[in-house]
């Protein structure tokens, strides 16, 4: 994997101590920050945290280039391994509260009220859209995500899930507003997606969905559909093979609403090759018609295909419009990109 390098402005309690000189990262993702960390506590002799992405000089798709961060130095940083450099602004419009000093602390702070933790707090990934913390316990490994005011709440929507099959989603430790604790999902992503991973996930959240059906319990999607004789209910709103895990637990729940369930069957089709796609269209329609005898989950899935761009084109702006200037960078683009694949569908 092509990895990125790395520059780390370093703020520290007593203030702005410097940069770092240019180093490499394995991993390439803009977001995956432990082995930043990681390199920066070799580096500087203290713990860090990586708080947001300052810019990105090439690389392309989330991934590689060279990547700035602001870090939060957890300690007095060895000084003659940072050379003089501009302090980060201090603030600016839509920062989120985990991208600031002493944020990372504060949630990790409230997650030592709910669990008993057994070692250091390790940060595995941030960005504009959550931060998440891998947290060790004596009964394994904890995890604390903290998301934007704009998502849907995490918690609540995975009791929902619960309810109705409590082995399809992670354990809901605590939560409180725009933060979880969650269990572990143990288990690799379903990637590449298998026929057998899609006959493990997709009948049992269809029965869910059925089971959920009804007035819309959390905000509903913006780009209504015609039914097909299928309920508006529950959905995940990013039903890919990477939220799924081998064990059978489905993960990443914030950008639920309410709305077609079609939506989310297509989220995994766009995922797949010709024949994936077949075998999920095949098993996402047989589910529903078990359930519901009189719908038409294909022609519904004919017209989805061109309203989950349309929805994907919404959701990706209310990110732009939600998220601090220097991260637009994840998002730049998407909403264009959504568009021009509905026009070319009705093409």
């Amino acid at each position: 994997m092509t990895g990125r390098t790395v520059i780390a402005l370093v703020s520290t309690p007593s203030g702005f101590a410097g940069r770092t000189e240019l180093f490499p990262v394995g991993s390439s993702d803009w977001n995956h920050v432990e082995p930043v960390n990681e390199a920066l506590e070799q580096l500087l002799g203290v713990p860090t945290s990586v708080l947001r992405l300052i810019s990105v000089r090439g690389g392309a798709m989330m991934t590689g280039g060279l990547v700035t961060y602001h870090v939060e130095a957890h300690g007095e940083p060895d000084r003659t391994k940072l050379h003089p450099a501009r302090e980060p602004e201090a603030d600016a419009p839509n920062r989120l509260p985990y991208a600031r000093m002493g944020g990372p602390a504060e949630l990790i702070a409230w997650a030592d009220t709910e669990i008993d933790r057994t070692g250091p707090a390790v940060q595995v990934r941030t960005w504009n859209l959550s931060t998440v913390h891998r947290l060790p316990t004596r009964n394994g490994p904890v995890w604390l995500k903290a998301i934007p005011s704009f998502f849907a709440d995490e918690g609540t929507v995975i009791k929902m899930v619960a309810a109705h099959d409590p082995a399809l989603v992670p354990e809901v430790i605590a939560s409180a507003p725009q933060r979880v604790l969650l269990g572990d999902a143990p288990g690799d992503k379903c990637w590449p997606i298998k026929p057998e991973h899609v006959d493990l996930i997709v009948p049992r959240w269809v029965a869910v969905q059925n089971a959920l059906a009804g007035e819309p319990r959390i905000t509903p999607t913006t780009v209504p559909m015609p039914s097909f004789g299928l309920p508006d209910t529950l959905t995940h709103g990013d039903f890919h093979p990477g939220n799924w895990r081998q064990s059978g637990e489905v993960i990443d729940w914030s950008d639920a609403v309410w709305g077609h369930p079609a939506l989310d069957a297509c989220r995994v089709m766009e995922r797949c090759d010709a024949e994936m796609s077949d075998h999920v269209r095949k098993v996402w329609s047989e589910a529903w018609l078990e359930h519901r005898p009189d719908s038409r989950p294909l022609e519904a899935l004919d017209v989805a295909r061109r309203a989950g761009h349309l929805h994907n084109a919404v959701k990706y702006q209310v990110f732009l419009d939600n998220i601090e200037q220097s991260e637009r960078i994840y998002h730049e683009g998407d909403p264009q990109d959504e568009l021009r694949a509905v026009r070319a569908l009705v093409r």
